[in-house]
């Protein structure tokens, strides 16, 4: 299937999604009226209690306060629940349809697989303490194994009550099969990132992840090592994988989704690619007259990651690798 087949919102619409967004009218409505229900049961309970604190001894304690916010942000978020899960269930239907018409499946819950644990050891990802995982498209895409999925990875920073979560990537981690056999371990990544001792005489010779070096891979395109740096070993594998007309085509991905960084592995025969980029493909609402727009967009940015896995899979440089080394000119 074409990869802009999926991006048609016409097409995606008269497909049968729209007739089920119709559907979900109801149910939305339903949603509504049970979170208005729920906050003035909330209120009618909550008001008293926090009427007897603040005119009670207590009033001018912490513990009033704390009543007070606590009590609230509880009512809140038990009135909130029923829009959340309707939310939820448009952005399922949305996207599990964008899904298949590239003829993958949709899943809302992630559990990370090899891919996840080798993104960190390589450093495509940053060091966090809690995380969690979202929207995973799944499959078969044009004859590649493919796995995409959200990551959220925070980490905790000051102490006492400056303690606070921060933010330290979110963005997918996209998992595919090159379509060709290779042997080496390739690392892509920004310029800067890996620098010789004290930041002094430019980009480090070599790296290491857990005992396994990869050596700098000299670039024949004279941009090249201004913005990305290589690593690799096996240089001349390195050199057919990731070569300038690829790259070219990461920074207008980066560009198309103003990803503030990309990063991708190359190992056992498939391309790990981690994009910083912010949440996406949040495509359910409670507003009918937004579907189609939030539809688009999803399937927008979902066409656009499809886009970057297939151009991954260089099929005829595939076939370089299998053949032998080539010339410089030629890769």
């Amino acid at each position: 299937m074409a990869t802009n087949a999926g991006t048609d919102i016409n097409a995606l619409m008269q497909g049968g999604l729209e007739d089920w967004l119709a559907g979900q009218n109801d149910m939305r409505e339903s949603a509504k009226k049970q979170a208005t229900n729920r906050w003035v049961w909330g209120a009618a309970i909550l008001l008293p209690v926090l009427a007897f604190i603040w005119f009670s001894p207590v009033a001018d304690t912490p513990f009033a306060a704390i009543i007070t916010l606590g009590g609230a942000g509880i009512a809140a978020w038990w009135g909130y629940r029923p829009i959340a899960a309707a939310t939820q269930a448009i952005k399922v239907g949305i996207n599990t349809a964008i899904a298949a018409s590239y003829g993958l499946t949709y899943a809302s819950e992630v559990e990370p697989g090899t891919e996840f644990e080798a993104a960190r050891t390589y450093g495509l990802l940053p060091g966090f303490d809690r995380s969690n995982f979202e929207d995973r498209w799944f499959g078969t895409l044009e004859g590649h194994a493919f796995d995409l999925y959200e990551a959220h990875l925070e980490e905790q920073r000051g102490s006492g009550k400056n303690r606070r979560w921060v933010t330290v990537f979110r963005g997918p981690l996209i998992r595919m099969g090159f379509g060709r056999k290779f042997h080496s371990t390739t690392l892509l990544e920004r310029a800067g990132k890996h620098r010789k001792w004290l930041g002094l005489g430019g980009a480090s010779d070599h790296v290491s992840f857990e005992g396994h070096r990869l050596d700098r891979v000299d670039q024949v395109h004279p941009a090249f090592a201004e913005t990305f740096a290589l690593y690799s070993d096996d240089q001349v594998e390195a050199r057919v994988l990731v070569h300038p007309s690829y790259v070219e085509h990461l920074l207008r991905l980066e560009s198309a989704f103003e990803a503030r960084e990309m990063r991708a592995l190359f190992m056992r025969g498939e391309v790990i690619v981690a994009i910083e980029t912010g949440d996406l493909f949040e495509s359910g609402g409670m507003s009918a007259a937004a579907d189609r727009e939030k539809a688009a967009k999803a399937a927008r940015q979902f066409g656009a990651m499809a886009g970057l896995a297939l151009a991954i899979n260089q099929n005829e440089r595939g076939r370089a690798i299998d053949a032998g080394p080539q010339s410089p000119v030629d890769l």
